[in-house]
């Protein structure tokens, strides 16, 4: 399970979140912005578990459950 409040806990985040999530960037770029961070990991899981095309569909489902 993703842990989206760690990876949406700041305005920088949120802002990379949508970037992936609404197709400004690739999930290469998307993995290698959070490497070396407290949420690589997460990030991480997230993209092996899921694939890059079903993670955006669940990044822009957090965003939108979270009002943002």
């Amino acid at each position: 399970m993703t842990d989206w409040e760690a990876l949406l806990s700041s305005k920088q985040n949120v802002g990379v979140v949508k970037q992936f999530a609404y197709g400004c960037m690739s999930g290469k770029d998307f993995y290698s912005t959070f490497s070396n961070t407290e949420n690589g990991g997460v990030v991480r899981s997230l993209l092996r578990k899921n694939g890059v095309t079903y993670s955006k569909r669940l990044a822009r489902k957090a965003l939108t459950r979270r009002g943002i």
